[in-house]
Protein backbone atom coordinates (compact mmCIF):
# COMPACT_ATOMS: atom_id res chain seq x y z
CA UNK A 1 0.00 0.00 0.00
CA UNK A 2 1.30 3.48 -0.82
CA UNK A 3 3.06 5.05 2.13
CA UNK A 4 1.22 8.32 1.52
CA UNK A 5 -2.23 6.79 1.87
CA UNK A 6 -3.99 7.70 5.12
CA UNK A 7 -6.02 4.88 6.59
CA UNK A 8 -8.34 5.54 9.52
CA UNK A 9 -9.36 2.48 11.50
CA UNK A 10 -12.35 2.03 13.78
CA UNK A 11 -12.82 -1.02 15.96
CA UNK A 12 -16.22 -2.63 16.25
CA UNK A 13 -16.30 -4.85 19.33
CA UNK A 14 -18.96 -7.46 18.61
CA UNK A 15 -18.22 -9.99 21.31
CA UNK A 16 -15.60 -10.93 23.85
CA UNK A 17 -13.38 -12.60 21.27
CA UNK A 18 -14.39 -10.89 18.05
CA UNK A 19 -13.25 -7.51 16.78
CA UNK A 20 -13.95 -6.05 13.34
CA UNK A 21 -11.55 -3.46 12.02
CA UNK A 22 -13.24 -0.91 9.81
CA UNK A 23 -11.27 1.16 7.35
CA UNK A 24 -12.53 4.65 6.64
CA UNK A 25 -14.47 4.41 3.38
CA UNK A 26 -12.97 7.69 2.20
CA UNK A 27 -9.36 6.56 2.65
CA UNK A 28 -7.56 5.61 -0.56
CA UNK A 29 -5.58 2.56 0.51
CA UNK A 30 -5.66 0.70 -2.80
CA UNK A 31 -2.80 0.40 -5.27
CA UNK A 32 -3.18 2.29 -8.51
CA UNK A 33 -3.32 0.04 -11.58
CA UNK A 34 -0.48 2.13 -13.10
CA UNK A 35 1.72 2.33 -10.00
CA UNK A 36 5.02 0.48 -10.18
CA UNK A 37 5.77 -1.96 -7.37
CA UNK A 38 8.91 -3.81 -6.40
CA UNK A 39 9.48 -7.51 -6.93
CA UNK A 40 9.24 -8.04 -3.17
CA UNK A 41 5.83 -6.33 -3.05
CA UNK A 42 4.63 -8.34 -6.02
CA UNK A 43 5.56 -11.61 -4.33
CA UNK A 44 3.70 -10.51 -1.21
CA UNK A 45 0.38 -9.96 -2.98
CA UNK A 46 -2.04 -12.72 -2.04
CA UNK A 47 -4.49 -13.94 -4.62
CA UNK A 48 -7.69 -15.35 -3.09
CA UNK A 49 -8.85 -18.75 -4.29
CA UNK A 50 -11.55 -18.61 -6.90
CA UNK A 51 -15.12 -18.51 -5.66
CA UNK A 52 -17.06 -21.67 -6.53
CA UNK A 53 -18.99 -21.06 -9.78
CA UNK A 54 -22.17 -22.58 -8.39
CA UNK A 55 -23.36 -23.97 -5.07
CA UNK A 56 -26.53 -24.78 -3.19
CA UNK A 57 -25.04 -23.70 0.13
CA UNK A 58 -23.58 -20.39 1.31
CA UNK A 59 -21.18 -22.40 3.48
CA UNK A 60 -19.20 -23.22 0.34
CA UNK A 61 -18.39 -19.51 -0.07
CA UNK A 62 -17.47 -18.66 3.53
CA UNK A 63 -13.72 -19.18 3.10
CA UNK A 64 -13.65 -16.92 0.04
CA UNK A 65 -15.95 -14.16 1.34
CA UNK A 66 -14.91 -11.80 4.13
CA UNK A 67 -18.53 -10.71 4.47
CA UNK A 68 -19.84 -14.23 4.99
CA UNK A 69 -16.98 -15.09 7.33
CA UNK A 70 -17.72 -12.17 9.63
CA UNK A 71 -21.47 -12.71 9.46
CA UNK A 72 -20.93 -16.27 10.65
CA UNK A 73 -18.76 -14.95 13.48
CA UNK A 74 -21.64 -12.64 14.43
CA UNK A 75 -23.92 -15.66 14.76
CA UNK A 76 -25.84 -15.24 11.50
CA UNK A 77 -27.56 -18.49 10.44
CA UNK A 78 -26.58 -18.88 6.79
CA UNK A 79 -28.78 -21.95 6.44
CA UNK A 80 -31.83 -19.79 7.11
CA UNK A 81 -30.79 -17.16 4.59
CA UNK A 82 -29.93 -19.54 1.74
CA UNK A 83 -33.50 -20.83 1.75
CA UNK A 84 -34.73 -17.44 0.59
CA UNK A 85 -34.66 -16.43 -3.09
CA UNK A 86 -31.82 -14.08 -4.13
CA UNK A 87 -30.58 -13.50 -0.57
CA UNK A 88 -27.41 -15.54 -1.09
CA UNK A 89 -26.37 -13.61 -4.20
CA UNK A 90 -27.15 -10.34 -2.42
CA UNK A 91 -24.87 -11.21 0.49
CA UNK A 92 -22.03 -12.23 -1.82
CA UNK A 93 -22.18 -8.82 -3.51
CA UNK A 94 -21.92 -6.94 -0.22
CA UNK A 95 -18.62 -5.47 0.91
CA UNK A 96 -18.25 -5.83 4.65
CA UNK A 97 -16.64 -2.48 5.37
CA UNK A 98 -18.82 -0.55 2.95
CA UNK A 99 -22.21 -2.22 3.38
CA UNK A 100 -22.37 -4.34 6.53
CA UNK A 101 -20.23 -2.63 9.17
CA UNK A 102 -22.04 0.75 9.06
CA UNK A 103 -25.36 -1.00 9.66
CA UNK A 104 -23.93 -2.97 12.59
CA UNK A 105 -22.51 0.20 14.09
CA UNK A 106 -25.87 1.92 13.71
CA UNK A 107 -27.69 -0.92 15.48
CA UNK A 108 -25.18 -0.86 18.32
CA UNK A 109 -25.46 2.92 18.63
CA UNK A 110 -29.24 2.76 19.11
CA UNK A 111 -28.77 0.23 21.90
CA UNK A 112 -29.11 -3.19 20.26
CA UNK A 113 -27.05 -5.72 22.18
CA UNK A 114 -24.21 -7.59 20.47
CA UNK A 115 -25.95 -10.92 21.05
CA UNK A 116 -28.96 -9.82 18.97
CA UNK A 117 -27.09 -8.69 15.83
CA UNK A 118 -26.85 -12.19 14.38
CA UNK A 119 -30.53 -12.83 15.10
CA UNK A 120 -31.60 -9.62 13.36
CA UNK A 121 -29.61 -10.28 10.19
CA UNK A 122 -30.60 -13.97 10.13
CA UNK A 123 -34.25 -12.92 9.99
CA UNK A 124 -33.89 -9.69 8.02
CA UNK A 125 -30.77 -9.55 5.82
CA UNK A 126 -32.39 -6.73 3.84
CA UNK A 127 -31.63 -4.28 6.64
CA UNK A 128 -28.06 -4.35 5.29
CA UNK A 129 -29.25 -2.65 2.10
CA UNK A 130 -31.24 0.08 3.87
CA UNK A 131 -30.04 3.68 3.76
CA UNK A 132 -28.70 4.72 7.18
CA UNK A 133 -30.53 8.05 6.98
CA UNK A 134 -33.81 6.20 6.53
CA UNK A 135 -33.03 3.93 9.48
CA UNK A 136 -32.25 6.95 11.64
CA UNK A 137 -35.43 8.72 10.54
CA UNK A 138 -37.52 5.74 11.66
CA UNK A 139 -35.78 5.60 15.03
CA UNK A 140 -36.32 9.36 15.40
CA UNK A 141 -40.02 8.90 14.65
CA UNK A 142 -40.44 6.25 17.34
CA UNK A 143 -38.66 8.37 19.94
CA UNK A 144 -40.83 11.34 18.91
CA UNK A 145 -43.81 9.15 19.79
CA UNK A 146 -42.36 8.81 23.30
CA UNK A 147 -40.91 5.34 22.96
CA UNK A 148 -37.79 5.38 25.14
CA UNK A 149 -34.40 4.60 23.59
CA UNK A 150 -34.28 1.35 25.54
CA UNK A 151 -37.74 0.38 24.28
CA UNK A 152 -36.82 1.13 20.66
CA UNK A 153 -33.69 -1.04 20.95
CA UNK A 154 -35.75 -3.86 22.45
CA UNK A 155 -38.41 -3.56 19.72
CA UNK A 156 -35.81 -3.68 16.94
CA UNK A 157 -34.15 -6.69 18.60
CA UNK A 158 -37.42 -8.65 18.72
CA UNK A 159 -38.95 -7.45 15.43
CA UNK A 160 -36.05 -7.44 12.92
CA UNK A 161 -38.14 -5.95 10.08
CA UNK A 162 -39.30 -2.97 12.12
CA UNK A 163 -36.84 -0.44 10.70
CA UNK A 164 -37.44 -1.53 7.11
CA UNK A 165 -40.80 0.22 7.13
CA UNK A 166 -41.27 3.89 6.31
CA UNK A 167 -42.21 6.52 8.85
CA UNK A 168 -45.60 6.84 7.14
CA UNK A 169 -46.33 3.14 7.55
CA UNK A 170 -45.23 3.12 11.19
CA UNK A 171 -47.45 6.13 11.85
CA UNK A 172 -50.42 4.49 10.11
CA UNK A 173 -49.96 1.32 12.13
CA UNK A 174 -49.83 3.12 15.47
CA UNK A 175 -52.91 5.10 14.45
CA UNK A 176 -54.75 1.92 13.49
CA UNK A 177 -54.25 0.26 16.87
CA UNK A 178 -55.08 3.40 18.81
CA UNK A 179 -58.28 4.08 16.86
CA UNK A 180 -59.41 0.47 16.38
CA UNK A 181 -59.02 -0.39 20.05
CA UNK A 182 -59.86 3.11 21.30
CA UNK A 183 -56.74 3.11 23.44
CA UNK A 184 -54.86 6.03 24.93
CA UNK A 185 -51.50 6.90 23.41
CA UNK A 186 -49.80 5.44 26.47
CA UNK A 187 -51.64 2.11 26.25
CA UNK A 188 -51.01 1.94 22.51
CA UNK A 189 -47.27 2.32 23.14
CA UNK A 190 -47.46 -0.33 25.84
CA UNK A 191 -49.16 -2.87 23.55
CA UNK A 192 -46.83 -2.24 20.61
CA UNK A 193 -43.69 -2.20 22.75
CA UNK A 194 -44.55 -5.63 24.15
CA UNK A 195 -45.42 -7.07 20.73
CA UNK A 196 -43.52 -4.96 18.14
CA UNK A 197 -44.28 -7.33 15.28
CA UNK A 198 -47.73 -5.73 15.28
CA UNK A 199 -46.09 -2.90 13.33
CA UNK A 200 -44.59 -5.30 10.79
CA UNK A 201 -47.12 -7.99 9.92
CA UNK A 202 -50.41 -8.03 8.08
CA UNK A 203 -53.37 -6.33 9.71
CA UNK A 204 -55.90 -8.85 8.39
CA UNK A 205 -55.36 -11.45 11.18
CA UNK A 206 -55.62 -8.65 13.74
CA UNK A 207 -58.90 -7.41 12.29
CA UNK A 208 -60.24 -10.96 12.17
CA UNK A 209 -59.32 -11.67 15.80
CA UNK A 210 -60.98 -8.46 16.94
CA UNK A 211 -64.17 -9.58 15.16
CA UNK A 212 -63.86 -13.02 16.75
CA UNK A 213 -63.58 -11.46 20.21
CA UNK A 214 -66.59 -9.22 19.63
CA UNK A 215 -68.95 -11.29 17.51
CA UNK A 216 -68.13 -14.96 18.14
CA UNK A 217 -66.98 -14.68 21.75
CA UNK A 218 -69.31 -11.85 22.75
CA UNK A 219 -66.85 -9.62 24.60
CA UNK A 220 -67.72 -5.94 25.04
CA UNK A 221 -65.46 -3.16 23.74
CA UNK A 222 -64.02 -2.35 27.16
CA UNK A 223 -63.41 -6.05 27.82
CA UNK A 224 -61.50 -6.39 24.54
CA UNK A 225 -59.42 -3.36 25.49
CA UNK A 226 -58.50 -4.94 28.82
CA UNK A 227 -57.68 -8.29 27.21
CA UNK A 228 -55.42 -6.74 24.54
CA UNK A 229 -53.57 -4.52 27.02
CA UNK A 230 -52.93 -7.51 29.28
CA UNK A 231 -52.16 -10.06 26.54
CA UNK A 232 -51.28 -8.42 23.18
CA UNK A 233 -50.65 -11.87 21.64
CA UNK A 234 -54.42 -12.35 21.48
CA UNK A 235 -54.31 -10.06 18.43
CA UNK A 236 -52.07 -12.43 16.49
CA UNK A 237 -53.18 -15.82 17.84
CA UNK A 238 -54.67 -18.27 15.39
CA UNK A 239 -58.43 -17.91 15.09
CA UNK A 240 -58.84 -21.64 15.71
CA UNK A 241 -56.90 -21.53 18.98
CA UNK A 242 -58.71 -18.43 20.18
CA UNK A 243 -62.20 -19.84 19.55
CA UNK A 244 -61.26 -23.29 20.87
CA UNK A 245 -60.00 -22.00 24.19
CA UNK A 246 -62.85 -19.53 24.64
CA UNK A 247 -65.44 -22.19 23.86
CA UNK A 248 -63.91 -24.59 26.38
CA UNK A 249 -63.50 -22.01 29.15
CA UNK A 250 -66.90 -20.39 28.68
CA UNK A 251 -69.11 -23.30 27.67
CA UNK A 252 -67.42 -26.32 29.31
CA UNK A 253 -65.85 -24.75 32.40
CA UNK A 254 -68.79 -22.31 32.69
CA UNK A 255 -66.59 -19.27 33.31
CA UNK A 256 -68.42 -15.99 32.54
CA UNK A 257 -67.04 -13.22 30.33
CA UNK A 258 -66.07 -10.91 33.17
CA UNK A 259 -63.84 -13.54 34.79
CA UNK A 260 -62.14 -14.38 31.50
CA UNK A 261 -61.53 -10.66 31.09
CA UNK A 262 -60.05 -10.52 34.58
CA UNK A 263 -57.65 -13.39 33.75
CA UNK A 264 -57.11 -13.06 29.98
CA UNK A 265 -53.86 -15.06 30.12
CA UNK A 266 -56.08 -18.12 29.81
CA UNK A 267 -56.72 -17.18 26.16
CA UNK A 268 -52.98 -17.48 25.48
CA UNK A 269 -52.54 -20.80 27.26
CA UNK A 270 -52.03 -24.25 25.79
CA UNK A 271 -55.39 -25.87 25.13
CA UNK A 272 -54.23 -29.41 25.97
CA UNK A 273 -52.83 -28.31 29.35
CA UNK A 274 -56.02 -26.37 30.14
CA UNK A 275 -58.25 -29.28 29.18
CA UNK A 276 -56.27 -31.91 31.12
CA UNK A 277 -56.13 -29.83 34.27
CA UNK A 278 -59.81 -28.92 34.21
CA UNK A 279 -60.87 -32.54 33.65
CA UNK A 280 -58.61 -33.69 36.49
CA UNK A 281 -60.10 -31.11 38.85
CA UNK A 282 -63.58 -32.09 37.68
CA UNK A 283 -62.76 -35.75 38.37
CA UNK A 284 -61.69 -34.78 41.89
CA UNK A 285 -64.73 -32.55 42.40
CA UNK A 286 -62.56 -29.43 42.66
CA UNK A 287 -63.36 -27.61 39.39
CA UNK A 288 -64.66 -24.47 41.09
CA UNK A 289 -63.94 -21.16 39.32
CA UNK A 290 -66.43 -18.83 41.04
CA UNK A 291 -64.58 -16.41 43.39
CA UNK A 292 -67.73 -15.99 45.48
CA UNK A 293 -67.78 -19.67 46.46
CA UNK A 294 -65.44 -21.72 48.70
CA UNK A 295 -62.38 -23.53 47.25
CA UNK A 296 -62.11 -21.02 44.41
CA UNK A 297 -59.45 -21.69 41.75
CA UNK A 298 -58.35 -18.74 39.63
CA UNK A 299 -57.80 -19.17 35.89
CA UNK A 300 -54.43 -17.50 36.24
CA UNK A 301 -53.08 -20.14 38.61
CA UNK A 302 -54.79 -22.93 36.71
CA UNK A 303 -52.77 -22.27 33.55
CA UNK A 304 -49.55 -20.82 34.96
CA UNK A 305 -48.48 -23.19 37.73
CA UNK A 306 -46.02 -26.02 36.94
CA UNK A 307 -47.54 -29.51 37.12
CA UNK A 308 -46.12 -30.25 40.56
CA UNK A 309 -47.49 -27.03 42.07
CA UNK A 310 -50.80 -27.48 40.29
CA UNK A 311 -51.17 -30.90 41.91
CA UNK A 312 -50.11 -29.95 45.44
CA UNK A 313 -51.69 -26.47 45.64
CA UNK A 314 -54.87 -26.76 43.54
CA UNK A 315 -55.74 -30.42 43.04
CA UNK A 316 -54.48 -31.58 46.47
CA UNK A 317 -53.19 -34.71 44.74
CA UNK A 318 -49.86 -36.26 43.82
CA UNK A 319 -48.07 -35.74 40.54
CA UNK A 320 -48.29 -39.50 39.94
CA UNK A 321 -52.10 -39.34 40.28
CA UNK A 322 -52.22 -36.61 37.65
CA UNK A 323 -49.99 -38.53 35.24
CA UNK A 324 -52.09 -41.68 35.66
CA UNK A 325 -55.24 -39.65 34.97
CA UNK A 326 -53.73 -38.18 31.81
CA UNK A 327 -53.31 -41.71 30.43
CA UNK A 328 -57.06 -42.26 30.68
CA UNK A 329 -57.89 -39.31 28.41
Amino acid sequence: CSSSAKVHVKTLHISQHFYIYLKDLDADDRLSALEEISDEEAVGISIPPSIPPASVSLQDYVDQSETLTKLVQLGVSLWKLERRPNVGSMLLRLDFNRDVAPCLLFLKEIGVEDSRLGYIISHNPFILSENLENLQARVNYLTSRKFSSETVASMVSRAPYLLNFSVKRLDNRLGFFQQQLKLSASNTRNVVARLPRLLCGSLEPVKENLKVCEIECGFKQNEIQHIVIAVPKVLTASKRKLTQIFDFVHNTMKVPHHLITKFPQVLNSKFLRLRERHLFLEYLGKAQYDPDLPSYISLDRLVSLPDENFCTELAMATLEDFYLFQKTL
